[in-house]
């Protein structure tokens, strides 16, 4: 029988000894245990107790787990209360940003529940994504107009209800335009109506920080919003420690550079209130990624991309799937595992299932394979990349993750000395630069442009332009510093700060490079490359000190004994003088 701190967990919570706790637990016991634990304050027994208690889900479990697994929500709709339970669970499907599902699961409240407004309102909240990169097109902006307008004509059954269909009316109103940014903004304002109205109702309260987050992308104080959205959320976890929109979007207002140390504990609660959901399972890991928790990103995302091959969308493979890949290859990359990072391109790669058709699916696709090439330094590689693969991705929408792969064939390019090919993959992703900015996407075109600067820097480094090439990196930097990392990526492909770095190196200014890679260290802290070139410039600037410091982080953080990267040999070797 399972134990905690020596006592039989069903003495201690009081199951009765007819039960243990095995695989075969009612769900009702496991959540029984989880809340309790989390109301005790012991989260950090909570994954265990889960781990060892829960079933492994299957796509047969599906079901079971929308019923149950989601963490608490109490969302008291004015509809019959034959749907008010699966109308709970739906809103916490929309807060683990399980979008399909909600709206699948609040269409079937429409069937069974044909008088429910605000299961109108519930598919509508699905149609938009108000923090991931995907934009809704005509077809479903009309839709979710549609539905809100239901919503309204049905009949509402309170003020907060009307504030709420309200809100999202907003938002959709006007479905012919296709002005982004507006619409958020308006559903912003609307919300923080609704949140003035009723600042103690805890899911009026829990999506108006989530408005507070997409609004604030905008906006040049946008940690005030951040900061802001924290502090209304954990008023809400006070209240409800497993609510999971408290968790989740406290964990995106503190996935920004100032705010990774922000309660760590609420963010390591995510995987315990829902341990099955693969967003839940990889959402912590923004946190880990920026601390440079390399041990905790693997894991979480190894579970969190085994989860989501559960819940497939309807054309294909989930992008939560490719989404916790990328995030692996990454930190194996950071330990100099490239061994394990190889193997999640494989994996990626070996998958014949198309994947879902969404920015996020085209995004990994096109990173995993970069990253992997870059990272190594492997600029034959890097070069022999082919942008917009596989051919089932419609790349014509998804601007940015096409430059991604055009910057990787660039920096091979230009590291094999082929300047001509270079300078087209340059040209191509100043083409993709200006379609993003003509299509509104302002944010995804300096993602673009701070590459392209990357690349134009090492371009002219190779014409023998030095100081061109040192103001092309230094205007990469200064946009870096000014564009916050968007949550889709655990990291740029090369950073401009370390690519200074890189560029001052091969020039042999050594006492220049160091703090280029300091700074960089900064931002992405526990990052291989970084580490590994503050410890070369600071050997050959004599900073010995220095030098051994940086070396031992790289050993320590590598586990791979017999790594052949360059930097680990050459550790080893300063380390044993």
């Amino acid at each position: 029988m399972l134990s905690l701190l020596g006592i039989p967990v069903a003495q201690l919570f009081g199951v009765s000894g007819q039960h243990q706790i095995a695989q075969t637990e009612s769900t009702a016991v496991i959540k029984n245990i989880r809340a309790r634990l989390i109301k005790m304050g012991q989260l950090a027994l909570v994954t265990a107790i889960v781990t060892a208690c829960a079933a492994p889900v299957t796509r047969q479990d599906e079901n079971q787990l929308e019923a149950s697994e989601l963490g608490a929500v109490a969302f008291d709709v004015s509809c019959s209360t034959e749907v008010s339970e699966d109308f709970d669970q739906e809103i916490a499907l929309l807060h683990h940003m399980q979008y399909v599902q909600s709206r699948t699961a609040f269409e079937q409240i429409v069937q069974s529940a044909p008088d429910c407004g605000m299961a109108h309102w519930g598919v509508a909240m699905t149609l938009f994504q108000p923090l991931w990169p995907s934009r809704p097109g005509p077809e479903i902006l009309q839709r979710g107009w549609e539905e809100v307008q239901l919503a309204q004509s049905l009949g509402l059954g309170s003020d907060r209800e009307t504030d709420l269909v309200n809100a999202t009316a907003a938002f959709f109103q006007e479905p012919e335009s296709a002005d982004w940014r507006l619409r958020i903004q308006r559903w912003s304002d609307g919300m923080n109506q609704a949140y003035a109205a009723r600042p103690d109702d805890i899911e009026t309260a829990v999506f108006y920080a989530l408005s507070q987050l997409a609004v604030g992308q905008y906006e040049s104080d946008r940690m005030e919003y951040h900061a802001h959205a924290a502090d209304v959320l954990l008023k809400v976890y006070e209240q409800e420690p497993a609510h999971p929109g408290a968790i989740h979007y406290t964990i995106h207002a503190n996935d920004v550079h100032s705010r990774a140390n922000e309660s760590l504990d609420v963010v390591r609660s995510y995987g315990a209130i829902a341990p099955a959901v693969p967003h839940a399972l990889h959402m912590p890991t923004h946190i880990f990624v920026r601390l440079g928790s390399w041990p905790e990103v693997i894991e979480w995302n190894r579970r969190s991309a085994d989860a989501a091959l559960n819940f497939p969308a309807p054309d294909g493979i989930s992008h939560h799937y490719p989404h916790a890949l990328d995030y692996l290859v990454y930190a194996y990359l950071q330990q100099g595992n490239d061994r394990m990072a190889n193997s999640i391109v494989e994996e990626t790669l070996a998958r014949e299932e198309p994947f879902q058709g969404t920015f996020i699916s085209a995004f990994h696709l096109a990173s995993i394979p970069a990253r992997y090439a870059v990272e190594r330094h492997a600029w034959d590689e890097a070069k022999a990349i082919i942008p917009a693969t596989p051919s089932s991705v419609a790349w014509e929408r998804f601007y940015w993750a096409e430059a991604i792969s055009w910057f990787a064939q660039g920096l091979g390019a230009v590291h094999t000395d082929d300047m001509e090919q270079a300078e087209q993959a340059e040209l191509k992703i100043i083409e993709l630069r200006d379609k993003a900015k003509a299509a509104g996407e302002d944010g995804f075109a300096n993602y673009i442009e701070i590459d392209r600067l990357v690349l134009s820097a090492w371009r002219a480094y190779g014409a023998g332009e030095i100081e061109r090439s040192l103001e092309l990196a230094g205007a990469a930097i200064d946009l870096e510093a000014s564009t916050e990392k968007h949550p889709i990526t655990p990291g740029a492909i090369y950073p401009a700060q370390e690519a200074l770095g890189d560029l001052l190196l091969n020039m042999g200014r050594f006492k220049e490079a160091y703090p280029a890679y300091e700074k960089s260290l900064v931002t992405w802290p526990g990052r291989f490359n970084s580490i590994a070139g503050a410890a070369r410039a600071a050997r050959e600037a004599g900073l010995e000190d220095k030098a051994t410091t940086h070396y031992q982080s790289l050993m320590a953080m590598s586990v791979e004994p017999d790594s052949s990267r360059p930097a680990l040999l050459e550790a080893r070797k300063f380390l044993k003088r």
